[in-house]
């Protein structure tokens, strides 16, 4: 199992880089930036992922039971957390954009460094 997860990990990074790399508009490059962010969380589960592991709730498990890592897990969450508000941030600023360029096509925004 933890092979394919990072196989799909691999494959998210790069359709979501390919997608930053193609886009035309800033709001594409912002969703792109979050499907390439999504392949850490699948990365980090198949890192702490432990086959026929339970669930990491220590009070009525015996000290020889195999169990899922838990800091893996809140890494993952902590994870979600920057990304949507890195994601949030981003359209904003693609908000700004656009209101004071009328454009979200990056060759227009170019303007903005004078």
């Amino acid at each position: 199992m933890p092979d394919v997860a990072y196989l799909v990990a691999g494959w998210l990074f790069l359709i979501g880089a390919y997608g930053i790399v193609v886009s035309r508009s800033v709001v594409n490059t912002v969703v792109c930036l979050s499907v390439a962010q999504s392949s850490t969380y699948v990365l980090l589960l198949a890192i702490g992922y432990r086959h026929g592991g339970t669930a990491p709730v220590f009070g009525d498990i015996p000290s020889n039971e195999h169990v899922v890592d838990p800091v893996v897990q809140a890494l993952v969450f902590t994870d979600v957390v920057v990304s949507a508000t890195v994601t949030a941030v981003l359209l904003a600023l693609a908000i700004q954009a656009r209101k004071r360029r009328g454009s979200l096509d990056p060759d227009h925004l170019s303007e903005l460094s004078r």
